[in-house]
């Protein structure tokens, strides 16, 4: 039987693995000790009741491969090499190891209980905080504001961003841009667009301590704690001094084929925040590039070449602020923008934050 080592359990490298563990002898290589449902961490960052939901275990995902819980420290070629732990050979590699992005939006630690010490020491910090800036107004600074608000409905609450206006990706409509500017001012939370830091905060991020700073414009801003909400970057570390170097870009993404596959390789694939695939890097992104790369792999299993190739769709985004607010920019069977707003979203996301589809694709109850 042919073996697939799948290095990264986040969605999409969960989506490969299950799909192929009744094709191949199936290897999914992770860091962390259990699946992180980082699209509700913001909700967990500010709310106590939510800090065990989002740590899910892998156990029950795989019926006849296995997971394992380590570092990759080089994939060479189709040889995969774990820190501690022999190297393992495949027949066929899926990288999947997405990025890193700045607390609490994700968690660098691999041991669970070190993740929710550091979500505990988060939750006193707010507490004892009178003011919070948000450094970035894309998705997750405006998404983070929604969830303080809700949270701490006494918190001065101010979000900057330096391009000129928010949520700043190409793709997003006008109106869902104003929707947002309305319910921000109706949360009370303070925007400032087009105006960049002068200088950093004196404290690290997420840390409590009072302090002053200034946009290089002029605006002043006093605030307890600070949060970087910019800065995904892809984890393709791995790949240096190996022959898929080549295939990386300046930024770290991994250059793919249409078909997923990295560029001059057969037998190696990439998905989700890995890829240079041109559209924003989202959960169902990554799961949709997996179902390509389960296509793919399933044809060449058979003798038969990979035909399934993968197509960008348009931007669209659920945008949650808080349970109860939050605006949607959706595409409808024509492939048109929708603009949705506070109760549809929360209908869609924003009160559940889809804890129970990833519980079902992990197979628990």
């Amino acid at each position: 039987m042919a073996r697939v080592v799948v290095v990264g359990g986040g969605y999409g490298g969960v989506t490969v693995a299950k799909g192929l563990d009744p094709l191949a002898e199936v290897i999914l290589v992770e860091q962390k000790d259990q699946f992180v449902h980082h699209a509700a961490a913001l909700r967990a960052a500010v709310d106590e009741a939510w800090q065990h939901s989002i740590f899910m275990p892998y156990s029950n995902l795989l019926s006849n491969g296995r997971v394992i819980h380590g570092t990759v420290s080089q994939v060479e070629g189709t040889r995969v090499h774990i820190f501690g732990q022999d190297p393992i050979d495949a027949d066929y590699v899926v990288l999947a190891t997405g990025s890193t992005y700045p607390f609490p939006a994700k968690y660098s630690a691999s041991r669970s209980d070190v993740a929710k010490a550091r979500l505990k020491q988060l939750h006193s910090y707010l507490h004892g905080a009178r003011s919070v800036l948000l450094v970035g107004a894309g998705t997750v600074g405006i998404e983070f504001a929604g969830e303080l608000r809700n949270a701490f409905p006494d918190l001065e609450i101010t979000l900057v961003e330096k391009q000129s206006e928010l949520l700043p990706t190409q793709g997003f409509a006008d109106e869902l841009r104003d929707q947002v500017r309305e319910q921000l001012k109706e949360l009370n939370i303070r925007l400032i667009e087009g105006s960049e830091l002068a200088y950093l905060p004196p404290f690290n991020v997420g840390e409590l301590g009072r302090f002053v700073v200034e946009t290089k414009d002029g605006h002043r801003i006093e605030a307890d704690m600070w949060f970087q909400c910019y800065g995904a970057r892809p984890n393709t570390g791995y790949v240096a001094g190996t022959e898929l170097q080549s295939a990386v870009r300046p930024d770290g993404a991994l250059k793919v084929e249409p078909t997923l596959q990295v560029v001059g390789q057969t037998n190696i694939y990439a998905i989700g925040d890995v890829t240079d695939v041109r559209e924003s890097k989202r959960a169902d992104a990554a799961r949709a590039q997996a179902r390509i790369v389960i296509s793919n792999i399933s044809s060449q299993l058979s003798g038969k070449e990979p035909q399934a190739t993968y197509n960008p769709s348009d931007e669209w985004v659920i945008l949650p602020l808080g349970p109860e607010h939050g605006v949607s920019q959706l595409l409808d069977s024509q492939g048109n923008s929708r603009i949705l707003g506070p109760d549809q979203t929360a209908e869609i996301k924003g009160a559940y934050l889809m804890v129970s589809v990833i519980r079902s694709q992990l197979n628990l109850p």
